[in-house]
């Protein structure tokens, strides 16, 4: 092989790299945000502000520079190798123009987009090592959202609910998750992660639901949350009784376990002698 096709193969070796290293650059920058953000507010409980001020100058040029970031990784995961691969071989004007063959037009596959989401906040809980399975109101400790403050705004009238969702990125999750599992819990029973409720998920998106203590600033009080402590934010969304409570809802699967209301209690984390 001559000199030019060593590039162009280096230069594909280059262009895989970038397709790795800029989404983990993102997600890099977002973990040291949560911890960044965790210390922010452990300044401001100190009365250290001027400290806290430039820790959370330093969390916005983050998020501003994984802005960037993370455009320019959509750019690169937006393209398939074969594109790669011609942008390469046109550039180095190795193949003649007779050998390319034209294709015809594939559309996009909206299934297989790369989406990318900015951290608004991270969630502080006791929760270092080990979390229950579903959110515990009464739980003990302190439990807390802490927005960017740019997001202060966002949160006007939000105190006027009990009740809210809060939706996160779950940092810790292991990659790869099965497709099929069987819940610790479960007595055996295997199901498809779709029919679970465990972590670990397709993409890690954490749904929970919690009472709001109090609000003040860009920093939310609430009941126990079943998160990590640093976990990021992805959003707030009010929860509205009737709107998003269904009278006709079940437990599926769950009600056809032996002693589920047993069960339930585990699910629920509720404290019981049984």
């Amino acid at each position: 092989m001559g000199s030019s096709g060593k590039n162009d193969s280096s230069e594909m070796t280059d262009l895989k790299k970038m397709k790795v290293l800029l989404p983990h650059w993102v997600v890099h920058n977002q973990e040291h945000n949560g911890d960044y953000g965790r210390w922010m507010q452990k300044a401001k409980l100190m009365g250290m502000d001027e400290v806290a001020r430039e820790l959370q100058a330093a969390v916005e040029k983050i998020n501003h520079a994984n802005e960037h970031l993370a455009s320019a990784a959509k750019l690169v995961l937006e393209q398939g190798d074969d594109v790669l691969l011609a942008q390469a071989v046109e550039k180095k004007n190795v193949v003649k123009h007779s050998a390319v063959e034209p294709q015809a037009h594939v559309p996009h596959d909206d299934s297989s987009m790369d989406v990318t989401f900015k951290t608004i906040g991270v969630i502080h809980t006791p929760n270092k090592d080990k979390a229950p399975y579903q959110p515990v109101e009464d739980d003990s400790g302190v439990f807390l959202i802490s927005l960017q403050e740019r997001f202060a705004p966002a949160l006007k009238r939000l105190d006027e609910f009990v009740y809210i969702y809060v939706l996160y990125h779950i940092h810790k999750a292991e990659p790869n998750p099965p497709m099929v599992m069987t819940p610790s819990w479960a007595g055996g029973v295997e199901v498809g992660t779709f029919a679970s409720r465990s972590p670990l998920r397709p993409n890690p998106i954490g749904l929970s639901i919690v009472k709001i203590r109090k609000i003040e600033g860009s920093i939310i009080w609430t009941s126990g949350l079943d998160a990590f402590d640093g976990t990021p934010v992805l959003d707030i969304k009010p929860y509205i009784k009737e709107l998003d409570s269904k009278s006709d809802a079940n437990y599926g699967w769950v009600s056809g376990l032996d002693d589920y209301e047993h069960l339930l209690l585990h699910i629920k984390g509720i404290p019981h002698d049984y």
